[in-house]
């Protein structure tokens, strides 16, 4: 039984007049974090999207991006998303309910706000409003600044984005610290780290993305091209 599927199942379920977001009430068990992971994403994207006042196509299509969703599985998706785009329910009710789903475990609520900011930026560009509402999400998962820093400074393309945010140490922490980084996330990107959290296989586009950034930021301190201090005052090549 596909992942989608089961979303479908889940949501014909739902009593007569009940919120889409009470399905946070319920899916805490492991076997269906996948399920649960999915509909999170999906159901906080639609209520981003309408944070900078517009639902795009590009913002739509991110799904696709952030998903693997089959053809005949897209009608499942779109019904999640049309049902929390509508819900009278506010986004930070969903970001409650859906951090004590996962038990405040920040993992999952991190490979979340990916698959948020991902969406975000489908349409080329990053609205106050949802910088607004992004942060406030993170602020009710409990990730610290310096975490939202670190996420952010990866997709928003204000700027080109500083190697050691990427990998969320400071040129003060020096090499080995910025080296250490980099190794935790080339674990914690493993398929089987993020299967055993409930990132569902459908979804691990967002590693892969991870990964990706994580590597040029350690190539790019490697190389040079991030400075840390030495104790003295001299500067260190990274």
């Amino acid at each position: 039984m596909s992942i989608w599927t089961r979303i479908a199942e889940i949501i014909a379920a739902l009593r007569q007049g009940e919120s889409l977001a009470s399905i946070f009430d319920r899916l805490r068990t492991p076997p269906e974090r996948s399920v649960a992971f999915a509909i999170a994403v999906i159901a906080l994207g639609a209520k981003m999207a309408k944070a900078d006042g517009q639902v795009t196509r590009g913002e739509v299509a991110a799904f696709r991006e952030v998903f693997t969703i089959p053809p005949e599985e897209e009608a499942n998706a779109a019904r999640v998303f049309n049902m929390a785009r509508t819900d009278v329910a506010g986004f930070e009710d969903y970001a409650r309910k859906i951090a004590a789903m996962f038990g405040g475990e920040k993992g999952p609520l991190c490979d979340l706000m990916e698959g948020l900011f991902h969406i975000a930026l489908a349409d080329g560009d990053y609205h106050p409003a949802e910088n607004a509402f992004l942060k406030r999400v993170a602020e009710i998962f409990e990730i610290d600044a310096r975490a939202f820093a670190r996420l952010r400074a990866r997709f928003v393309p204000d700027c080109e984005p500083d190697p050691w945010d990427v990998l969320g140490v400071t040129p003060d922490e020096g090499r080995d610290a910025a080296r250490s980084a980099w190794r935790a996330i080339v674990r914690e990107t493993h398929p089987d780290r993020l299967a055993a959290r409930g990132l569902p296989e459908e979804a691990m586009k967002l590693a892969e993305s991870r990964l990706i950034a994580a590597n040029r930021a350690w190539e790019r301190i490697e190389a040079g091209q991030g400075h840390a201090m030495a104790p003295d005052g001299e500067e260190n090549r990274a």
